[in-house]
Formats: structure tokens, C-alpha cells, sequence
């Protein structure tokens, strides 16, 4: 075999193999087994699937689909609200199995991991047998499924665990590309959208394989140069990306939404501009950072897009600052009258540097870490007791809405945090 060995664990549906685990655990029904998903209002026939289960496949329910659409595949279907807290929890459980097999572990998002277990071949010579151990071990111990992927590097690895689920070890090794990689159409090689493989099959080029066979110059001039040579790349299963337990610095934080009904109303699309800017500041405030730029982008019904940014004058992390730009920012954009399906922020030119240079006005200062102290305090209520504790109302600028329950705490936590940098 010889060469990098890399490992990629991926959990099997993870939000709903995680909430079924949960239920198991506490006697209830596993809900892997009957049409289920996550995500959405069922009653209010609103939101997104985020994952769904086998059954539910078989009807054609999709992830990413609007809750509606599901419900009209699928009449019968049992929707569950997701919970962050439940999943970070499983996502630290199964990766801390992980590292006691692997010398270096590299979290790719909350349900996947790389392992580089090059170099650990004396104490397990077999690499696909350990591969089955750790698969078995979270199944039995954590009491959800994972796939795991065997190659000689990152891709390879990510795509073998793709191949049949769920609960299965597959290897993608360099002498297996031919016949694992290469019958697959093209859309299923990583990085390949569908807009890039419809440009791909207008082209001929059906298959991973296809690609593989062309020449550099040939896939540069159906995609440009640099998509061009780096899917060629990966059609032949070449990739150095190293595995690394040091999570990389994020250099901007983005979001965006793709509206169930168009949107006509002014109003209407700054709730959503709202929620958008309370759910990209608490990012953008969990990773220690500040935003010096900030995006809106929309698209209207015809699909077209259109996006417009400022920078500004003092760096922030404050949601009403971030939402008061982005509102203005989309006044300038939309004319009032073209109905919108999607609308996006992105914050930008970020820094992590605490040392912010004062106002001349003193009381701004102090306006400024008021806000600031209050959106932690609702950061630390929404970590404790869920997303749903506070609930941002019409008018940020003046008015929160929440909980008659956790009002008292949150004014609390305001003023018990005020003026502490």
C-alpha cells in the first residue's frame, strides 16, 4: 500500500441520526426507521429539510428542499426541530474516538473528519480492520453510524466515503481509480456543482473519467484555467492538501437564504435581513473576530443577482451596527418593485484585534459596548437555553422581544457586563 494513508469519517445523516440516537437512548421510537426529517414547521408548512431518513428518501424528500415540497411528497412525514447543542455534543463525542486512534485529527465540518494515520502502520498494520473498529465503536458506544473513507490522500479518501451507506469502510486507493473513480458521472466528483457539470456535459465529458482524460489545456478551456486544471487534478485523484488539527483563521462569514415565496414588501424582506444579521454576528462574535466591510446580496425572480458592500469607518461585531449597514445597503439595491427569492450577507475584512481605536465621542464609545455587552448576554441565554430564548423583534434598534421568562436575565447580563472591555 505504502504512501499517506488518510482516513475520512463521515456520519450518516447526522442531525437525524443524532436526534434518533437521542430518542433511542430515552426509549422512543427510532425515527430512522419511518419517514422523518429535520427541519421546518410542520404546521406553518415553512422552513428547510436539513436531513432526512432512509424512508423518507424513498418518497423523494431532499435535504435542502423547502419543508412544503417535502410535505407534498410526503404527507405522512414527522418533522423534528433541530438542536445545535445536541449536535455539537455528538460531534465532539465521535471525533474524540477518532484521536485515540489518529495522531492528527482535522475537523471538516461538525458531521466529518480526516484522519492521517500515516505512520501508525505498526500499530495497526491493517488499515481497514482499524477503519471497522472505529466504525463499530461509535455505532455501539454512541449508537449512530458513520461511513469511513480509505485513500492515499484527502480527496480520494472523502470520495470513497461517499461510495454505499450507511455504516460501511470503502477504500479509493491510487490502483483503484480506475475502476471505483472513473465510471462516476461527473457531478459526483468533489467540487463539481451542478452549474459546472452542466458546462462539463455540454462538453462530452460525462464522466469522472471523462475529465480525467482530457488534457490540462482541454478542461482549462471548458472551465478557465484554474477550476479547469484543479478538477483535472482531482478526476485523477491527485491532491496534497495536508490533514491539520489547527482549524484555519475564516476570512469572511457569509449567509444567505432562498426564500420559500417571493418577497414584495419592504417590511417583509428586512425580517429576513434581521434574522440574517443576528445569525451572522453571533459567527462572527463566537470566533473572536470584527467585520471592517459588510455585502448584501439579492436575487429576484428572474434569477439575476445583484450585491453591493461598504466599508466601514470602525470595525464591528455588533448586530444592530451589522443590520443597520445591510439595511441601508439593501435600500440602495432593490427598486421596491421586482419580487425577491434570495437574499444574502457577507462580512468581511475581518480582524481579531481587541485593541479598537476609541471615537472622539465618548458617549458613542460607551453607546457602542452597551450594545456589545447586551449581544453577549444574548449570545450566553441562546448557549443555555436555546436559539429560540430570544427572538429579535421588527425594530432592532429599539425594541428586543424575548421571553417574558429571561427579560430580567438579559437586563441583567447587560448591565452586569457593561463597560468591561
Amino acid at each position: 500500500m505504502g504512501g499517506r494513508i488518510i482516513f475520512h469519517v463521515d456520519v450518516n445523516s447526522a442531525f437525524l441520526s443524532w436526534e434518533a440516537a437521542r430518542r433511542v437512548a430515552q426509549g422512543g421510537d427510532d425515527i430512522r426507521l419511518f419517514p422523518s426529517a429535520i427541519g421546518g414547521d410542520k404546521e406553518r408548512r415553512t422552513g428547510i429539510i436539513l436531513a432526512k431518513s432512509i424512508p423518507a428518501k424513498k418518497y423523494g424528500v431532499t435535504t435542502g428542499e423547502p419543508v412544503a415540497m417535502a410535505l407534498r411528497k410526503c404527507p405522512k412525514l414527522e418533522l423534528y426541530s433541530p438542536d445545535f447543542r445536541l449536535y455539537e455534543k455528538c460531534s465532539r463525542a465521535f471525533m474524540d474516538i477518532c484521536r485515540e486512534y489518529a495522531p492528527v485529527v482535522e475537523k471538516y465540518s461538525i458531521d466529518e473528519c480526516f484522519l492521517d494515520m500515516t505512520g501508525t502502520e505498526a500499530l495497526y498494520p491493517d488499515p481497514i480492520a482499524i477503519a471497522h473498529t472505529i466504525k463499530n465503536r461509535i455505532r455501539d458506544e454512541l449508537g449512530f453510524t458513520v461511513n469511513i473513507g480509505i485513500g492515499g490522500n484527502k480527496l480520494l479518501a472523502k470520495m470513497a466515503s461517499d461510495f454505499e451507506k450507511p455504516d460501511k469502510v470503502h477504500t479509493l486507493f491510487e490502483e483503484e481509480i480506475p475502476s471505483k473513480l472513473w465510471p462516476l458521472p461527473v457531478r459526483e466528483l468533489f467540487s463539481v456543482g451542478r452549474s459546472t457539470a452542466e458546462r462539463l456535459n455540454r462538453a462530452c465529458v460525462r464522466t469522472i473519467g471523462d475529465l480525467a482524460h482530457l488534457t490540462g489545456e482541454e478542461a482549462q478551456q471548458i472551465l478557465g484555467r484554474k477550476l479547469g486544471q484543479q478538477l483535472h487534478d482531482f478526476a485523477n485523484g491527485i491532491s496534497d492538501a495536508p490533514v491539520s488539527d489547527q482549524p484555519e483563521e475564516a476570512k469572511c462569514f457569509s449567509i444567505s437564504t432562498t426564500l420559500e415565496n417571493d418577497v414584495t414588501e419592504t417590511e417583509q424582506a428586512k425580517k429576513v435581513l434581521l434574522a440574517l444579521a443576528d445569525s451572522v454576528a453571533a459567527r462572527l462574535r463566537s470566533d473572536g473576530a470584527r467585520c471592517r466591510c459588510i455585502g448584501v446580496t439579492i436575487r429576484s425572480n428572474d434569477f439575476k443577482d445583484r450585491s453591493h458592500q461598504r466599508s466601514l469607518e470602525q470595525a464591528t461585531d455588533i448586530t444592530s451596527e451589522i443590520y443597520r449597514e445591510a439595511s441601508a445597503l439593501f435600500d440602495e439595491l432593490w427598486d421596491g418593485r421586482t419580487p425577491l427569492r434570495l437574499l444574502g450577507i457577507l462580512l468581511s475584512d475581518l480582524t481579531r484585534d481587541e485593541n479598537e481605536q476609541a471615537t472622539l465621542f465618548s458617549d458613542d464609545s460607551e453607546q457602542r459596548e452597551r450594545a456589545r455587552s447586551l449581544d453577549r448576554a444574548v449570545d450566553a441565554l441562546r448557549m443555555r437555553f436555546g436559539a429560540d430564548t430570544v427572538v429579535l423583534g421588527n425594530n432592532y434598534q429599539s425594541e428586543l422581544k424575548v421571553g417574558r421568562k429571561y427579560r430580567a436575565q438579559i437586563e441583567h447580563g447587560a448591565k452586569g457586563s457593561g463597560g468591561r472591555k
